[in-house]
């Protein structure tokens, strides 16, 4: 499969998810309000670009806790699919 291909089986895939979503749809209603995973990156990002001229490891350490975030499930959505179920 050529690069091309590829590209437009990916775009094709998106489109097909994107139909299915929406603002009423379960995950979008899930995800709805709060949100500490979209906050706490924030603070950490900005933290981080100043502490690389302070120190690189600490920076380093910041962007490690940001992809370990996201490694851990959001409850919000766990509990709406258990809602439905």
């Amino acid at each position: 499969m050529g690069k091309t291909r590829l590209e437009a089986f990916s775009d094709g895939v998106v489109a097909i998810i994107r139909a299915n979503g929406g603002p009423q749809s379960l995950l979008a209603q899930a995800v709805k309000g709060h949100d500490v995973k979209g906050i706490v990156p924030l603070f950490l990002y900005s933290a981080a670009i100043p502490l690389a001229f302070v120190h690189p490891a600490i920076s380093g350490l910041c962007y490690i806790a940001v992809a370990a975030l996201w490694f851990v499930p959001d409850r919000r959505i766990e509990a709406r699919i258990k809602k439905q179920a």
